[in-house]
């Protein structure tokens, strides 16, 4: 008794069908590419599922001098100024610079307007953090060409009749 092949070549208008033949590398490719775009983005979750940092992707503060802080923005510590605490960078995606110092009440306007010759007047309302004087710079109100901020931004607290504690911010946008 011979046997009769069965399958594709037996059933009717199959004749010129190869057979064995199946599209596995279109399956293969459809089920890694999704995969492969979607590693990183996995690697990186897990990384900050199980880091330890409080800044995980980076741009946590970092201590700088407190002569390099105020020169990102164009400033300088004024004479008889005293830094308050540190100095801090920040940076990942943008950069900023803080920087907290004392200084006599009398020199901060003279300061100011030494420091950045073309910025407007400081504000004495709508001042941040209940600050006594404020003043918020750009390129297109006052500051000066070729520094590293693009934003600075001046709060000035008068803690008694002679000392004013100024907080100084540049950074960019």
């Amino acid at each position: 008794m011979s046997r009769t092949r069965t399958g594709r070549a037996g059933q009717p208008g199959a004749e010129g069908a190869p057979q064995g033949r199946t599209r596995w590398w279109l399956v293969a490719a459809v089920a890694v590419l999704p995969a492969m775009v979607l590693l990183p983005f996995l690697v990186a979750f897990v990384g900050m599922v199980f880091s330890d940092s409080e800044y995980p992707l980076g741009g946590g503060p970092k201590a700088v001098s407190c002569t390099h802080a105020p020169a990102f923005g164009g400033a300088a510590l004024p004479d008889g100024a005293t830094p308050v605490g540190g100095c801090v960078e920040r940076s990942r995606q943008d950069v900023s610079y803080s920087a907290d110092f004392r200084m006599p009440r009398a020199a901060v306007r003279d300061w100011l307007r030494r420091t950045y010759p073309e910025a407007p007047p400081p504000e004495t309302e709508f001042c941040a953090d209940d600050a006594d004087l404020c003043l918020e710079l750009s390129y297109l109100r006052g500051l000066p060409e070729g520094v590293g901020a693009d934003v600075v931004q001046v709060n000035v607290t008068h803690e008694d009749a002679g000392t004013a504690l100024v907080d100084f911010a540049a950074f960019t946008t």
